[in-house]
Parts: C-alpha cells; structure tokens; sequence
C-alpha cells in the first residue's frame, strides 16, 4: 500500500496511533502512523468490552469473598495463572492456591511483594482494591 493509502479513520482514541508500513514512490518501505482503520477499531472495541466484562465479573467475586484481590489485578494486567506463575517463577498451582482469600490474606510478605512488583504497584495496593476499580473517574 502507498502513504497515501494508509487508513486515517478515527480510531478508539485520537491519542493513539498504530505503525503501518506503506512504500514511498521509489518502492521502498517506511513506518507511517494511522489513527486506525474502522474493522480493526471495531476489533479493538470489542475487545476491550470483553475486558472490561471480565473485569467487572471478577470485582463481583472479589467482593463477595469467593476471590482474592490478587484475581483483580490479573485481569486488570490482562494476565492469567499460568502467565503470572511464569513472571513470579511460582508453579501454577501455587498462584491458583494464593486466588483464595484466606490464603492470599497469610501470605508472607515476601510473596506479597514479589505480586506488588510484577504489577508495578505497592504491597499495600495489592492488599486493597482501588478507590476507582474500573478506572471510570466516577463516569460509571
């Protein structure tokens, strides 16, 4: 596709760009920035309806107790037990185990702080969920 083929449609944010590659006249190929194509944006907002679905579905568990918050802030990385054991280095069945509430609750601090760093936030918010959850600013 040439640069002046790459798609400008309005995509999901006017902040965000996506990489094409497009060719110039003389053949060659460059990175031009577009602000998105309408099918891959219809992707993109389904997608994220999905996550956010999710997300919401995990507060419910969370806050019923059936869940830890640590289930929160997997879905918030968009992460699941196998990947967040491979980037704690903890077998599978060890994350699956700290989901629980009880167990999430006695873990050592160590543990705590190990989950705290892989998602970039204290020890003290990995025991809480956020005064804004979804992220809405209050809009929700």
């Amino acid at each position: 596709m040439k640069i002046s083929d790459v798609p400008q449609d309005t995509g999901i944010s006017e902040d965000i760009q996506v990489v094409s590659y497009a060719t110039e006249d003389d053949g060659r190929y460059v990175r031009v920035g577009s602000r998105g194509w309408e099918p891959v944006n219809v992707a993109n907002g389904l997608a994220w309806q999905e996550i956010n679905a999710g997300l919401r579905e995990t507060l419910a568990e969370v806050n019923c107790g059936r869940v830890s918050v640590l289930a929160y802030y997997m879905v918030v990385n968009q992460m699941d037990v196998a990947l967040l054991a491979r980037y704690a280095g903890f077998f599978r069945w060890r994350v699956k185990r700290h989901l629980a509430p009880r167990v999430f609750a006695g873990l050592k601090p160590a543990v705590k702080a190990k989950y705290a760093e892989i998602f970039k936030i204290t020890v003290a918010e990995l025991e809480h969920l956020p005064s804004d959850p979804l992220g809405e600013g209050g809009n929700g």
